[in-house]
């Protein structure tokens, strides 16, 4: 290893080593739990295992290292070893992933020049404003300046909304709904049949059987030995005896505290099933799964697979940005869904199986599919993708907006300042006192800090990107100001921004 390598590694090495002991313990456990009879209980055994899975997660970030040196990037971890000369690698990325229940991690990412990505090993982390994560990358950046035969630009932060995110996972999850949805509404028809032949159903004539082709209702006496009642989460039990169909039966809770042993009860079946279990005290009678049901709930399934692939689409609209610049958030094409679900969704349950049988159900397509196309384009428009500088729609002059008092705007400076102190404002008043920071939408200018116009002057105007923070939403736009020699970021919507800014210029001048 030369003087020029830099070499990343986990931070808390101990802390990982101890929860490999554990791991290891674990395995132990659980070989004695399970491997010798009369031994440990077996919920130690369960326990072990989970230590064991545990302690191989740990083993796998513990021995994972990472170095650089004049050749390019080596990682090495539990199971294979890497090399990446640096003039097959274009930047290097920090990709930001947010957890499902809060929280986000960073990882380094390799961008190839021939557009693959490789996700390094080391380093990582799960803390916003790791300073042990910065200085590595700094490190590696720094290897990256003096060997890699360009000067690295700008370091580019990667977050689930940006252009360079995966787009993959999201169209498997879209495919994998619409797959199970195609398998639910296979079996509507089926439920449909069932559901019409119980309904219809009469009792079976004495001495007679009932057959598949024309089945009947069969009343059978039984008792009841006991009874098994768990909380709503858990299936509660009947047990029977006395020639039932069958030894026990899933019921609701309130069945089960209201049968008691040695009560006889008359149970009806339909086709094989208990469909109804009658006593003295209560009658509890089972569910019959619709074909509406089930038409609901693949349709349901359908417009959950829209969402990913919402996500999908906006990926591909986004394609030619950069890797961390913003995209707009979907939500829109959610309103797309939820609008579409109103009319489907009761269309789907009244004809699950003839959407298109009669004149009235083929107006109701019709009706509905405008709207869907109509909520459609409304989001298609919304979520465009605003470059700085693209007309604004017509607005009044700024000058009017004065003249009727204060206009209060989203838009929030993104450091620090003395007019921004903590970043507390949340909104920019533009009126006759002049542009002025505030952490309300108004009215009145109660906490406001005058903006120091004199002081300001607008160098760029680019779209949001990762490095921003979550506090920009994707379809804002950031304009980069010099404050007295100092670099201050200023984030709103587009023609809120470009009104700011002229607000600005038309101040200071």
């Amino acid at each position: 290893m030369n003087a020029s390598e830099y070499v990343c590694r986990p931070r808390s090495k101990r802390s990982l080593w101890f929860v490999v002991g554990l791991g290891v313990a674990g395995a132990l456990t659980a070989g004695a739990a399970f491997g010798y009879r009369g031994g440990l209980p077996a919920w130690w055994g369960l326990v072990g295992l989970v230590a064991v899975v545990v302690g191989a997660v740990a083993l796998y970030q513990v021995t994972a290292r990472v170095a650089a040196d004049a050749y390019g990037v080596h990682s090495w971890t539990l199971l294979r070893r890497r090399s990446v000369p640096w003039h097959d690698i274009a930047e290097l990325l920090v990709r930001v992933k947010t957890l499902p229940r809060g929280g986000e991690t960073r990882r380094v990412v390799l961008a190839m020049r021939d557009g693959r990505r490789r996700t390094l090993p080391q380093p990582a982390s799960s803390t916003p404003g790791d300073e042990h994560f910065a200085t590595q990358l700094s490190g590696l950046r720094e290897v990256h300046r003096r060997h890699g035969g360009t000067e690295p630009g700008r370091l580019r932060v990667v977050t689930d909304d940006a252009a360079g995110s995966g787009w993959v996972s999201r169209l498997c999850a879209s495919l994998l709904l619409l797959a199970a949805a195609g398998a639910v509404a296979f079996a509507v028809p089926g439920a449909s049949a069932y559901e019409r032949q119980y309904q219809v159903a009469q009792p079976c004539a004495a001495g007679l059987q009932p057959t598949g082709a024309r089945p009947c209702l069969r009343t059978v006496p039984a008792v009841i030995t006991r009874t098994e009642p768990h909380l709503p989460k858990r299936q509660s039990w009947l047990y029977f005896a006395g020639g039932g169909p069958s030894d026990r039966l899933a019921v609701s809770r309130e069945a089960a505290e209201a049968f008691r042993a040695g009560d006889r009860v008359e149970l009806t079946v339909f086709r094989g099933e208990v469909m109804k279990v009658a006593g003295e005290r209560y009658v509890w009678t089972g569910h019959v799964i619709t074909g509406g049901s089930l038409a609901v709930f693949a349709a349901g399934l359908v417009l959950l697979a829209g969402l990913p692939g919402a996500q999908v689409l906006r990926r591909l609209r986004g394609r030619r940005l950069p890797d961390d610049e913003r995209l707009p958030s979907a939500l829109p094409f959610t309103g797309v869904l939820a609008g579409t679900a109103v009319w489907l969704l009761p269309l789907c349950y009244l004809h699950p199986t003839t959407p298109l049988g009669s004149a009235q159900t083929i107006t109701w397509w019709a009706v509905g599919s405008l709207v869907t196309a109509g909520l459609l384009t409304w989001a298609w428009h919304v979520t465009r993708i605003r470059v700085p500088g693209e007309s604004a729609p017509t607005r009044r002059p700024e000058a009017e907006d004065a003249a009727d008092g204060d206009v209060f705007l989203a838009a929030r400076f993104l450091e620090d300042t003395d007019y921004n102190p903590y970043g507390f404002g949340t909104h920019i008043v533009l009126g006759n006192e002049g542009p002025a920071v505030t952490p309300h939408p108004g009215p009145g200018r109660f906490g406001a800090k005058s903006v120091p116009v004199e002081r300001l002057t607008v160098k760029n105007v680019r779209r949001a990107r990762g490095a921003d923070g979550d506090g920009v939403p994707g379809d804002w736009h950031v304009a980069e100001l010099d404050d007295a020699g100092t670099p201050v970021r200023l984030a709103a919507a587009p023609d809120d921004l470009a009104r700011i800014i002229h607000a600005l210029a038309l101040a200071k001048a």
